[in-house]
């Protein structure tokens, strides 16, 4: 049977839950035929590279999957259907990759990342630790201030 990868992307304004109400349904279309579901991964709900439907974030799925073309035919119209669903993309593979997606090994290395080292003083440091000993920043004692500047 034909190798596909399958990622649609819902609203934001529906839930995690409901996302995966989505995606269990097509999981039972697929099996019921005969197919397989090799991969699943929920990306989790991300920016738009623009507005889609009035939505500027969407909640992403991706689905590995090993059926007839008829099924696929009718999963992409299930999809097409569905109220909360703004956007699909289908293609056809040759093998379906058993390590996680590169959208989720990014984000595992964004969190493994740590402490990146102090931060460098530049142009944007503020004013404060410098050690300027130019005389408008040193405090003045009592007896450099004139008696004119005291008494007003």
């Amino acid at each position: 049977m034909p190798l596909y990868e399958c990622v649609f992307i819902a609203r934001n304004d529906v839930s995690q839950q409901q996302v995966d109400t989505i995606t269990d349904a097509l999981v039972t279309l697929v099996t019921e035929a005969g197919g397989e579901v090799r991969k699943r991964e929920y990306w989790g709900l991300r920016a738009l590279a623009y507005r889609v439907k009035k939505n500027r974030k969407g909640h992403y799925t991706l689905l590995g999957l090993e059926t007839a073309a008829p099924t696929m035919q009718e999963v992409e119209r299930q999809l097409a259907l569905h109220e909360d669903v703004l956007r699909t993309l289908t293609i056809r593979i040759d093998e379906i990759d058993d390590q996680p997606s590169a959208i989720l090994s990014k984000r595992g290395d964004d969190r493994e990342r740590g402490f990146r080292g102090p931060k460098p003083t530049g142009r944007f440091a503020s004013g404060r630790g410098r050690g300027d000993d130019r005389e408008e920043f040193r405090a003045r004692s009592r007896d450099e201030l004139d008696v004119s500047e005291i008494e007003e």
